[in-house]
């Protein structure tokens, strides 16, 4: 099988970290080339966070660049309440080796889409910032993709950032404008995953559990009654870092209402990429609101056609959300395994 490269666009985060480790693992997938964007936490800390997983996985040879430091039009809002104050939740990483490269993530995305032009998958699990940045700057790269994936939005769904607006684009959602805008017309159109399925992928204890024994490092289930900030003991490094991050990420949830339990939203985006049949889809028209008091931020898709407007998104409406964490536990557990020996 030949692996399809990914350019992925990350505001690592404690979600965004999964995926990256998802893809890692997946023979399908060779990344080649890591976005750092403005978002979860500050981009210096993302910066860091990127690079400090590739350490901890092994995985070397893959670039990795800063992006803008704010959004295009409004102060930079972060979640550190939801990741903790690294982005990572009570995990911790190696030092990193490696460096930043000399150019900014919006040449990164134009360098990578005309090195593989029609072979590029593009994930972005972040504020778009940085993708608008090079659509502005490379107006032929929606059709230089292969693929784009955006966990964004929430249709027909309430937000998580407001009753409306999910956080990815409400951090920065001028940035999402544009690149919506920049497919109208497109032949590939973007999957965008929004609330409304993301939400279906509920990561809990007895699932990671699950992930820690495919590993080959089994661990007890993780309880709402355990000490809050409890580490792993996890013999194994990946493993250790991903139940201290999920165990921050499971203790806000419950803190929300949501139970002890976690939303993966970015591994849902980053299985899709490349696997596309994991979810079902609709084709719609969809904008963002920009100048609305209480819906700035709202992810509209034109179900009926009202705008007269061509479809510029096919929204994910279903998920298989087994068959989702069939693929991630088998694939993050089989790259795992071996790191425990290093």
């Amino acid at each position: 099988m030949t692996p399809q490269r990914v350019f992925c666009d990350v505001d690592t985060g404690v979600d965004d970290a999964m995926a990256l480790v998802y893809l890692f693992g997946s023979p399908q997938a060779e990344v080649v080339g890591i976005a750092s964007t403005a978002g979860n936490v500050g981009v210096q800390q993302v910066c860091e966070n990127n690079l400090g997983l590739l350490e901890l996985c092994g995985v070397t040879g893959v670039p990795v660049s800063k992006g803008s430091d704010a959004p295009l039009a409004t102060p930079l809002r972060t979640a550190e309440d939801t990741h903790g104050p690294q982005g990572l939740g009570y995990a911790r990483l190696p030092t990193a080796t490696a460096s930043l490269t000399d150019h900014d993530a919006a040449q990164a995305w134009v360098r990578a889409a005309h090195a593989h032009p029609g072979e590029l998958i593009g994930l972005a699990t972040g504020p778009l910032t940085n993708l608008a940045l090079a659509i502005r700057a490379e107006p032929e790269l929606p059709r230089l993709l292969r693929r784009l994936v955006i966990m964004g939005g929430s249709f027909d769904y309430r937000g998580n950032t407001t009753p409306v607006a999910e956080w990815n684009t409400s951090v920065d959602p001028e940035s999402a404008a544009e690149v919506f805008a920049a497919f109208r017309g497109a032949d590939r159109l973007p999957i965008v995953l929004g609330l409304n399925v993301t939400e279906n992928i509920a990561m809990t204890p007895e699932l990671l559990s699950r992930l820690a024994e495919a590993a080959g490092a089994p661990s007890p289930p993780m309880s709402v009654n355990d000490p809050r900030g409890t580490t792993s003991t996890a013999e194994n490094p990946v493993i250790r870092v991903l139940e201290d991050a999920m165990r921050f990420y499971f203790e806000f949830h419950h803190d929300q209402g949501e139970g002890y339990l976690a939303h993966l939203h970015d591994p849902l985006a980053a299985a899709v990429a490349l696997d596309p049949d994991l979810v079902t889809y609709r084709a719609a028209p969809v904008d963002v609101e920009l100048t609305g008091t209480l819906t700035r931020g709202m992810t509209i898709a034109d179900w009926s056609g009202h705008w007269g407007r061509e479809p510029n998104a096919l929204i994910g409406v279903e998920v298989d959300s087994v068959a989702f964490f069939d693929h991630f536990i088998d694939r993050v557990g089989a790259f795992a395994r071996p790191l425990s020996r290093r």
